[in-house]
């Protein structure tokens, strides 16, 4: 019996594709967001916040908005003036390296300094799958509890800044935030965190640094 490893051989492809993304956009001066997390952590309302926050120019944003059938994110990126593109992949749980070149290749990115995708809410297949991103960003809230970082490793592993979302919920919850960080330092070192209310508008600043500076 023959044996064929197909995720192999999808990620290579995959990984292919994310490389010749990256380069494009290193080339043109544009940054990557790859921004991830799962249904519910306020991953865009998180983003919706940091962009309408005055000190962005949102001339110098684009936004590609991932989602299975809709365009209710991508509507929300436009009211608030930031270019932007929706990609549906029609039950698909995760973007892919090819589905995002096609969105760079729709978009104007004509002044674009900072690209960011909001990826579909999903803690496992999106970890998996590069988009040719110079950064990662995972999103958590604390109603969603302590256990994904060691449940979830790989996409906090992979993640250069995580951000503790709906803070203002915390006296609701039994989160235990200090436990959360050392478990996310303890899969990787080099991780920033933030901890924030996107709703609320508390510790959106260093936030919005980040993404724009």
């Amino acid at each position: 019996m023959k044996t064929i490893t197909v995720n192999k051989n999808v990620l290579s492809k995959n990984d292919e594709i994310a490389e010749r993304n990256q380069a494009a956009l290193t080339a043109r001066g544009i940054r990557m967001f790859n921004l991830l997390g799962s249904p519910g952590s306020g991953k865009t309302t998180l983003l919706e916040n940091a962009l309408a926050h005055p000190n962005v120019d949102k001339s110098k944003i684009a936004v590609i908005e991932g989602d299975l059938f809709t365009d209710f994110d991508a509507k929300r990126m436009d009211e608030i003036g930031i270019r932007t593109i929706q990609l549906n992949t029609e039950g698909a749980c995760h973007l892919e390296a090819d589905m995002v070149e096609c969105g760079i290749e729709e978009l104007n990115l004509n002044g674009v300094e900072t690209l960011i995708v909001d990826n579909i809410g999903n803690l496992v297949c999106t970890a998996s799958f590069s988009l040719g991103e110079h950064h990662r960003i995972a999103v958590t809230s604390v109603t969603e509890g302590n256990d994904k970082p060691l449940k979830y490793p790989k996409l906090f592993q992979t993640a250069d800044y995580v951000v503790i979302n709906k803070i203002d919920l915390l006296p609701f919850t039994n989160f235990d935030v200090d436990r959360f960080k050392a478990d996310v330092l303890s899969l990787n070192p080099n991780a920033k965190i933030f901890v924030c209310s996107a709703f609320k508008g508390d510790g959106m600043d260093e936030i919005v640094e980040f993404l724009t500076k």
